[in-house]
């Protein structure tokens, strides 16, 4: 999978301790990106998806996973394999896209609904500079949404994690 950083211990991509996975290469070049080094698709480095993996195990303080980006959903099938490894080790995956649950759903590829079923809470939508915020938690923009996936899923529409708004 091509990288653009990995972090340990962050606070701010989700609740408790996180390793954040920030993949390489997004379409959306969103104005006021916080990560516009993330959207070249040709920038950051090749990993292993078990070398990812194998850092995010090696903190037993990791309480969850977060894909973000650049666009996770434009390496679903490595961002896959990576959700998988945590949910086997007990970890919550959150994942972070320029992409709406619905569009996902209607247009996206079966990797990228394949990598749905492993995320636990998608934060969706572009970021929006217009929108931008710093009282929401977890999000950049007001637009942008906390979804609980499984719910959503089951639903077959949006589901808002509760208390999150």
């Amino acid at each position: 999978m091509r990288i653009y950083g990995l972090v340990q211990d962050s606070i701010v991509d989700g609740p408790g301790f996180r390793f954040v996975c920030f993949v390489q290469g997004c379409p959306h070049h969103c104005p006021g990106c916080h990560n516009p080094d993330s959207h070249d698709p040709t920038g950051g480095r090749e990993m292993d998806v078990e070398e990812v993996a194998a850092q995010m195990l090696s903190n037993p303080l990791t309480d969850g996973l977060t894909l973000s980006g650049g666009e996770p959903m434009e390496q679903a099938a490595a961002c896959l394999r990576l959700a998988e490894r945590a949910h086997g080790a007990g970890l919550n995956v959150w994942c972070y896209t320029g992409y709406t649950l619905e569009h996902l759903l209607q247009e996206g590829t079966t990797d990228q609904r394949a990598l749905l079923e492993q995320v636990d809470v998608l934060v969706d939508g572009p970021f929006l500079l217009a929108e931008r915020t710093l009282s929401l938690p977890w999000r950049g923009s007001r637009n942008q949404r906390l979804l609980d996936v499984p719910a959503s899923l089951a639903a077959g529409q949006p589901v808002e994690l509760a208390g999150q708004n």
